[in-house]
């Protein structure tokens, strides 16, 4: 019998975690200001985590917790400590890819299950049932799988392991992400959560004995890109991923933005419930994935390589969020807070947890002490609408912008 997958999401900071578990995560994955692999996220403090943990299960919602960087020496006498604050916050879970890491978690943390890292490359059964056997409760597998591969995977190890695999975001040119292009051109080392992202810019040939001479590299016509990942969109095929067995959807974006963390868990919240119930998937969610800043999509590994992206590293940026919704009466009437401006009589969209975006026009507004207001100004600032129904808070406002990089 088809079990129906949680559905993890990235939370970066307080509002990313707040907007994924409200838009229908089952589960978040962040880290605190140590051993974590995404140093430019906003990450949780040790006076957040556990606010963050209790946001999350009033809810209903886990918490997972990376701790996947390779500690060196005069890091690792720091590990129980932080093992310590991490268990008895009430964290749910750890992520782990060092085997020293893995083992201290077992002993400072014992109430968290152990997950093993993508950045572990687990791609055979072997590898799994090793982890398994060594106390791992799930192992998050290697992003080069195919579906077929997964498939195998889930049936030659004990049921009782729980499978997860990245489906939406963001990929990486280097095997399971350990690249050391980054670190070597700029300092900024990848393994350690502070990757730049060289795979992403334009690249020349220099001869040696001609300096300054540079000549385009072409792997075809299309250009000289020819490291740029794109990215992964498993939306149209949830039942292929349900098929083969996994135990977890995951989301990849802890250094995106709250809005990317809300629509892309909305979506597949609802894509996902549907499939697992036999019903017929309504469009609208699929459309809203490409109402994010993104990369063109591909599908990941799962059925063959996906190939680059060669003509250029831009994202797709079309739409841009206006204002959060703050409070709304049951009329429609509600309190916004401004995030980039607009006016009255532009055409925009409100969406939010558990509803289909609505497209209307602004009407005018008012500002907090009732005056007419045509067009918000100031940042943060709070104002008042009529909104074309009754929506919950952290519902989002967005305007069609294109901005995307224009060269």
């Amino acid at each position: 019998m088809r079990q129906k997958p949680e559905l993890l999401a990235p939370a970066g900071d307080m509002e990313r975690l707040k907007m994924a578990v409200l838009y229908g995560a089952d589960a978040v994955y962040l880290a605190g200001e140590s051993f974590g692999m995404r140093s430019f996220a906003g990450n949780f403090s040790r006076e957040e985590l556990p606010q963050a943990v209790r946001f999350a299960h009033e809810r209903g919602v886990r918490v997972h917790v990376t701790v996947n960087t390779m500690p060196r020496n005069a890091e690792a006498a720091a590990l129980p400590a932080w093992l310590e604050l991490l268990d008895s916050a009430g964290v749910d879970a750890l992520i782990a890819a060092d085997l020293g890491t893995f083992t201290l978690a077992g002993r400072y943390a014992p109430r968290c299950e152990r997950h093993v890292s993508t950045q572990a490359s687990v791609a055979n059964y072997e590898a799994a049932r090793a982890w398994y056997e060594l106390g791992a409760s799930r192992v998050i597998l290697a992003r080069e799988l195919s579906l077929e591969e997964i498939r195998e995977i889930r049936q030659r190890t004990p049921p009782e392991l729980e499978l997860e695999a990245f489906v939406h975001g963001s990929m990486c040119v280097s095997y399971s992400g350990r690249c050391l292009l980054s670190n070597y051109m700029t300092g900024r080392d990848s393994n350690r959560g502070a990757c730049a992202q060289p795979c992403r810019y334009q690249y020349y040939l220099m001869e040696e004995k001609r300096p300054g001479e540079f000549f385009p590299v072409f792997e075809d016509d299309k250009g000289t890109y020819i490291m740029n990942s794109r990215d992964m969109c498993m939306i149209d095929h949830v039942d292929d991923l349900i098929d083969v067995g996994l135990s977890s959807l995951k989301i990849e974006g802890r250094a995106k933005s709250a809005y990317y963390a809300a629509i892309v868990t909305g979506a597949y919240r609802h894509v996902l419930d549907d499939v697992a119930a036999g019903r017929p998937v309504d469009p609208v969610w699929r459309d809203e994935v490409e109402r994010v800043s993104h990369r063109h999509y591909a599908t990941g590994f799962y059925y063959g390589p996906p190939g680059q992206y060669y003509e250029n590293s831009r994202y797709i940026r079309q739409w841009q969020v206006v204002a959060l919704v703050t409070e709304c009466g049951s009329g429609g009437w509600g309190t916004l807070t401004l995030r980039n401006k607009f006016s009255a009589g532009d055409t925009v969209e409100v969406v939010g947890p558990d509803f289909k975006p609505v497209s209307f026009v602004v009407p005018p507004m008012e500002d907090m002490d009732g005056a007419p207001l045509l067009k918000p100004r100031n940042p943060q600032m709070l104002f008042r609408m009529q909104l074309p129904c009754s929506v919950p808070p952290w519902s989002i406002l967005r305007i069609a912008r294109d901005l995307s990089a224009k060269s």
